[in-house]
């Protein structure tokens, strides 16, 4: 089989020379392991990755012995800091010259990321029957107790013994409105094309006008993202619950900065569709990172980092851009946290 024909396949290629000396990669290795094949020829196979010890050692093995190995879900970090996750298959091949090794790599990070996006839809589409069967018990006995204290109300002989009534019907609005935003939106999206960029202006001027002045907001727009089909009052919604939770987050940082990015991704995948086009939505805070113990139940509702948080934002906002057949991730590390929102463009289009 020639290189030419190599280079066609969409299997990640790897011919290594007995001192681990890289001879070839095909163009999927390279796309995969984000490095030029003609760079990086003759350099060992340590020099593309941070971390390849497990990879080094089985090869090494696999040249001594002459015998095929096939690892699972090994994690290598690239040079540029990415991870990936991949399935392996080493394969000694004799030549006049010694033992050369073929390394196929299969990317997971794809079919990981379905897996993990179905688990998380499915947990959350459970946690809202739950939820809805839950505000439904609720608001029953709400509504009988709000309605037994305007008629005690209207018996009472005196105004000081009324203002007791009127804390009960109080407290009862509060826990009906409480329910209420458990439940989410109402009502479904109403979508027309809209500019990405003014759901964001209008959001960054809200957000302005509620802000430390130290606060620090910057913007790096794509222009060529085309308008997208989705409800901008909703969208506002989703925008606004994540760029406060970034500025409350950002409030004890002593160069707080606010950043708003959006960018086009090609052949993006959500749940089990993917997409030749998205919208990518970032809003990006240089404060403390969200909390480890936090990170894997972040959009169910209840959950928060804040002692005055009521922790249905997130997942309001979740709800939201699933309605719109997007995706919400984050990833958070201290002095950077970023949320993305991922919205189809072809359905736009």
């Amino acid at each position: 089989m020639t290189h030419d024909i190599i280079n066609h396949l969409n299997i990640c290629i790897l011919e290594l020379d007995d001192q681990l000396r890289l001879l070839f990669l095909n163009a999927a290795a390279e796309n995969l392991l984000e490095v030029s094949g003609n760079q990086v020829r003759d350099h060992h196979i340590g020099d593309i990755f941070q971390s390849a010890g497990e990879i080094e050692s089985i090869v090494f093995d696999s040249l001594t012995t002459e015998q095929s190995f096939t690892g699972r879900k090994v994690r290598l970090e690239l040079v540029s800091g990415n991870i990936i996750t991949c399935d392996y298959f080493i394969t000694p091949i004799r030549n006049e010259e010694g033992t050369n090794a073929i390394l196929e790599l299969y990317p997971l990070d794809r079919y990981l990321k379905i897996d993990r996006d179905e688990s998380i839809s499915t947990q959350q589409q459970i946690t809202r029957q739950m939820i809805r069967g839950l505000a439904h018990e609720i608001k029953n006995p709400l509504g009988g107790i709000r309605g037994s204290a305007q008629l005690l109300e209207r018996e009472l002989p005196t105004e000081d013994l009324r203002a007791y009534t009127e804390i009960i019907v109080d407290e009862t609005d509060r826990l009906t409105a409480l329910v209420d935003r458990l439940l989410g939106p109402k009502s479904l999206p109403q979508p027309s094309l809209t500019n990405i960029h003014e759901v964001l202006e209008r959001v960054r001027t809200l957000i302005e006008l509620e802000a430390d002045p130290n606060l620090e907001f910057r913007t790096d727009y794509d222009p060529s993202i085309p308008e997208v089909s989705i409800d901008p009052e909703l969208m506002v919604q989703v925008v606004l619950n994540l760029a406060r939770n970034a500025m409350q987050a950002l409030q004890d940082s002593t160069s707080p900065c606010l950043s708003f990015v959006t960018r086009i991704e090609r052949q993006f995948t959500i749940g089990t569709t993917q997409h030749k086009l998205v919208a990518k939505i970032d809003i990006v805070d240089n404060g403390p990172g969200i909390p480890t113990e936090l990170k894997q139940h972040l959009f169910y509702p209840m959950i928060t980092g804040r002692p005055d948080g009521t922790g249905l934002g997130l997942s309001v906002a979740q709800s939201i851009v699933h309605q719109h057949q997007g995706l919400i991730e984050f990833e958070s590390r201290p002095g950077n946290t970023i949320f993305s929102i991922f919205l189809p463009l072809e359905l736009s289009l």
